[in-house]
């Protein structure tokens, strides 16, 4: 699962990086080292433009746009659902009524600094539950991470069609298994769409067959993993030292747990 992640970055690099064309932003997303599941995020995507008529014509052109992170399918009866949608299992998503007309043609990309998971340690805590550590899982050399995700448009039926909240963008992130030295810290993890693939996986008009052959699990992308603070767990608390490495001996989770390349 990946349920908490961070993203500093600007749009002006974010739409240098994606090779954005058409910015879709009203306002600038603040920086945020604690984004939670509801907040709004970055997310880049391709869209074909509108004839006079209205109909979709031509070749897609790629944006950045800001939603809300948790998917909302154009059927809900109302958005409360998307607060548990924010991961659509690699597995399932193509046949999932929740995800399957969303993965057909409106996938995107949630841009990120990198993304927390909590490993359970052998330590107990005050209810005699073991304490979790939360871990920051970044590309080691500082790049942005590209996490493949789906968007979906849903129309608020409770308000006019042209009021101002009348239809609301919102995305989920794609995860798999996770092995090896992720494993370790959850089984789950995001999948992530290489600078290559970029272009099939945005393409609305591109019919994805295959996911392996197009997105990358995030421990074979180079990643690194070390402990941080346990104040990521308050959505309250926001700031960059979030994602400080805590010192070896400052975590409960071991020695072997800080700096774990993935």
């Amino acid at each position: 699962m990946c349920g908490r992640y961070a993203s500093s970055r600007s749009p002006e690099d974010i739409v240098e990086e994606f090779e954005v064309l058409d910015p879709r932003l009203e306002r600038a997303i603040p920086p945020s080292w604690n984004v939670a599941p509801t907040d709004e995020v970055y997310a880049v995507m391709e869209r074909q433009p509108r004839n006079e008529a209205g109909e979709r014509e031509g070749d897609p052109v790629r944006q950045l746009r800001a939603l809300r992170w948790g998917l909302v399918p154009s059927w809900a009866k109302d958005d409360k659902i998307g607060s548990r949608m924010i991961n659509a299992r690699m597995e399932t998503v193509a046949e999932k009524p929740a995800f399957r007309k969303a993965f057909a043609s409106r996938r995107c990309i949630v841009p990120a600094d990198g993304y927390f998971e909590w490993y359970e340690t052998d330590r107990k805590g005050a209810k005699g539950k073991p304490v979790k550590q939360p871990f920051f899982i970044t590309p080691e050399d500082g790049s942005i991470l590209a996490m493949a995700g789906l968007y979906e448009i849903w129309r608020d039926r409770s308000v006019p069609e042209d009021a101002e909240d009348a239809f609301r963008w919102t995305c989920t992130v794609i995860t798999t298994e996770a092995t090896d030295a992720l494993g370790r810290i959850h089984d789950r993890m995001p999948l992530l769409v290489d600078v290559a693939s970029r272009a099939a996986w945005l393409d609305p008009l591109h019919e994805v067959t295959d996911l392996s052959a197009l997105l990358t699990p995030a421990q074979q992308a180079g990643l690194t993993a070390f402990p941080v603070s346990t104040a990521v767990g308050n959505v309250a608390n926001n700031g960059p030292e979030l994602v400080e490495p805590l010192p070896l001996d400052a975590h409960p989770a071991g020695d072997d747990a800080q700096g774990t390349l993935l």
